[in-house]
């Protein structure tokens, strides 16, 4: 349980590439250092370097935005901008100020950069250097000015008849007023926020029409607090948290301003198609269903996303209730919305390329002025879409039962670059496709997973690999001719002596058959030589996948795994009902009942344990973190006689206490759906509990928090329970960061499991 890095190693990360794509640039830490540091890794003399601090400092930003040829690289560094020329690879720096200038863009002629400072959008010409403010965003509430009444009218006037120098004085004041009016340059319509929030600043092209979000904030949502007990002040303090699911939200709203016409218009969401749909799960409450009286939902829009031409445009609309996402022709002259794909679950929109909440646009681009891509779960499983925004036609690229988890599309729009979980859900590979669709010619071969960086000429990738017993390591493969193989070469050696100097197993990955039919990836680690008990690992995040091929996240489980293995107990880690992998259908089985089939995914497993090892039926413990903690009290409270003892790490005990983006996706809101939280809640079960309970959580957890495990002991300490326990730790958020504390949590789980087994 030591820091990783000073017995494992470190992995490197953040892979990029230099723009000459002589260089691959990646963080990595080989001498056990407090942090990472930036290294390189030369293509021409195929050695690694570390880059100094001055060096660094000079570097060209990351990511960054391409013209049209793909002959300059736009990009911010340090709340700077500056642009990069691909011919010699020279920098000219554009901005330097102590305000933050970000999300630089290319004007629609690209003879301008756009970009914002503050709230507000400007224009800074490439040839002339000339600065111009496109916005000006006031975050107050405009002044009203006060009319005069009938009194003062009549008093004005008369004193103008009466008086003629009075008279001649305000006739010459009024002209000079309109002479200089008339000389003023002119600037931006004033547009007054209040209280609202503006962001997604967006320039049409034709530089005629600038898009904008504007969020309301809902004040009365109330905030967590959690109290931070060890402080350097001596004193408890407060740590001010998220809201909890049900809370009143923000609310979205989506604007053009005419810079020709000096308007602004709010588009309406209102003649979006399904815009009223009501969502099935109220049939389940009558009173409800019946308020529903054509409700208009909230929508968040994303875009717009124009053609390179800038003839056309595509929002991604998302409903706010997770169950829509749109995408639409919109035409900011006539503020209209036209309808392309629609895409719609009962349960909730998500999926690898398309995002699980509604503040995300997910995949999507043009492959020509007519064409956009996009992914969908329309088939059952993440595949990518064109679609012709004339015609309407949409034609499917990819098709099958796998996941396409990445995309990048090559400069010329003519090849897709795709990574797929379809060898095997345990593993992933990199293909390269046609843009129109077709056969895929598969890159990468070694089973595990790969993770790939494009170089900016294209002609070689900087890959990330790993297998199940081996932690990341960085590649670099050229891109092979069509029909040819490329073999990638190892570029770093990361992991440690102490690390190798233990002969890791290689689970194996299986399937076992659920109770509905439904195949269970899992791993399965089996000892020499049996002592007739096992352990089932419940992996946390809800949508995430363990059982696979390259290493996990969960490497101190991993190690772990291992140890129990040493000692005879058989470990079965699966990826139940929600993991991340396996297509919509797997992602969404546990909406309205968190607890059902995720934890019958899991007894089967204990069934099979039984059947395929000989395992004792009354010698399965279970455990898990977050997630993981939750299916574990689920487990000793509704089914009682599968599992003899549990460890519950950071568990959720209320889903009703728990946050509204991942909550309310499965659950809905619970004062809309309280059956669902009822059902899926443990803390509503705590009178099954029969066997052992060890609940470990950190109190200065941000994320599930301590009230979590309070409120539950409390309801076991009014159920007379005695046969569980509670180990706090003072200064751990949901993450443990300090070793003493993964320590002595793992004592107490390998302690339960050697007692109560």
């Amino acid at each position: 349980m030591r820091d990783p890095k000073m017995w494992i190693g470190t992995s490197p990360s953040d892979i990029t590439w230099s723009d000459d794509s002589k260089t691959i640039y990646f963080n990595w830490n080989p001498d056990k250092n407090a942090a990472d540091s930036l290294y390189g890794y030369n293509i021409a003399d195929k050695k690694i370097s570390k880059i100094a601090p001055a060096d660094r400092k000079t570097l060209p930003g990351r990511n960054g935005i391409y013209n049209r040829l793909h002959t300059l690289r736009l990009y911010e560094k340090n709340g700077d901008i500056a642009l990069i020329g691909y011919q010699n690879f020279t920098t000219r720096q554009l901005t330097n100020t102590a305000e933050r200038e970000s999300n630089p863009s290319f004007s629609g002629n690209e003879i301008s950069i756009i970009f914002e400072r503050g709230n507000n959008l400007f224009s800074l010409s490439l040839g002339t250097g000339l600065l111009s403010q496109l916005t000006d965003f006031k975050t107050a509430t405009k002044k009203s000015e006060t009319k005069p009444g009938d009194q003062e009218k009549f008093l004005k006037e008369d004193q103008l008849s009466m008086f003629d120098i009075l008279k001649e004085r305000k006739d010459k004041k009024d002209a000079g007023k309109k002479i200089t009016e008339s000389e003023k340059p002119a600037h931006p319509k004033e547009i007054y926020l209040g209280e609202k929030n503006v962001s997604n600043q967006n320039v049409s092209p034709d530089g005629k029409f600038i898009t904008y979000r504007l969020t309301q904030i809902d004040k009365t949502a109330k905030p967590t607090i959690v109290p931070n007990y060890v402080t350097e002040s001596g004193f408890t303090e407060d740590i001010s948290g998220r809201t909890k699911v049900g809370a009143p939200a923000s609310s979205y709203e989506f604007w053009v301003y005419d810079i020709k016409k000096d308007t602004t218009r709010q588009i309406s969401m209102k003649d979006i198609p399904g815009i009223h749909d009501k969502p099935d799960y109220l049939k389940d409450y009558p009173k409800l269903d019946t308020a529903w009286k054509n409700k208009e939902r909230e929508v968040i829009v994303h875009g717009p996303f124009w053609s390179e031409n800038g003839q056309n445009a595509v929002v991604v609309v998302r409903s706010l209730d997770s169950k829509d996402r749109w995408i639409m022709t919109f035409d900011p002259e006539s503020a209209a919305l036209k309808l392309l794909d629609r895409q719609r679950d009962e349960a909730w929109i998500g999926g690898p390329g398309i995002g699980g909440y509604p503040q995300s646009a997910g995949e999507i681009g043009w492959l020509d002025e007519q064409t956009v891509y996009f992914q969908s779960e329309e088939s059952g499983y993440s595949h990518l879409y064109s679609l012709n925004v004339s015609t309407g036609k949409k034609t499917a690229l990819t098709s099958g039962k796998f996941e396409v988890q990445n995309v990048v599309l090559s400069k010329d729009k003519k090849t897709f670059y795709i990574i797929t979980n379809e060898v095997h859900p345990g593993e992933q590979h990199l293909y390269r496709m046609p843009a129109s669709g077709g056969g895929r010619e598969r890159l990468t071969h070694h089973a595990g997973a790969y993770e790939a960086t494009l170089s900016p000429d294209e002609t070689r990738f900087a890959l990330r690999y790993s297998q199940s017993t081996a932690p990341w390591e960085l590649y670099i493969m050229d891109n092979p001719a069509p029909g040819k193989k490329a073999e990638p070469q190892r570029i770093t050696e990361s992991v440690t002596k102490e690390f190798l100097s233990y002969k890791w197993r290689e689970a194996k990955v299986v399937t076992i058959k659920a109770t509905d039919g439904q195949n269970i990836y899992a791993r399965v680690y089996v000892p020499k030589k049996s002592n007739g008990k096992a352990v089932i690992f419940v992996h946390g995040a809800g949508y995430l996948q363990n059982a696979h091929k390259w290493w996990s996240q969960y490497f101190r489980e991993y190690m772990f795994h291992n140890l129990l293995t040493d000692k005879g107990y058989t470990v079965l880690d699966l990826d139940y009902r929600a993991s991340s992998g396996y297509g919509r259908d797997w992602r969404t089985g546990i909406y309205r009942f968190m607890g059902g089939k995720d934890l019958t995914d899991n007894t089967d497993g204990a069934k099979w344990l039984v059947k395929t090892y000989g395992i004792n039926p009354k010698k399965i413990g279970i455990y898990g973190g977050s997630y993981g903690g939750f299916i574990t009290l689920m487990g000793l409270f509704t089914t009682p006689d599968v599992f003899t003892a549990g460890a519950a790490l950071r568990p959720v005990t209320d889903w009703a206490s728990y946050n509204q983006g991942y909550t309310a996706n499965i659950l809905n809101e619970p004062q809309a759906d309280s059956l669902a939280y009822r059902k899926s809640s443990p803390i509503y079960h705590t009178a099954g509990l029969k066997n052992n309970l060890l609940i470990c959580h950190g109190m200065v957890d941000v994320n599930v928090h301590y009230q979590d495990v309070v409120r539950l002991s409390q309801r076991l300490i009014e159920l007379g329970k005695n046969n569980w326990e509670l180990a706090s730790y003072p200064m751990e958020d949901h993450a443990f960061v300090e070793a003493s504390s993964w320590t002595d949590e793992y004592k107490r789980i390998l302690k339960l499991f050697e007692e109560k087994l």
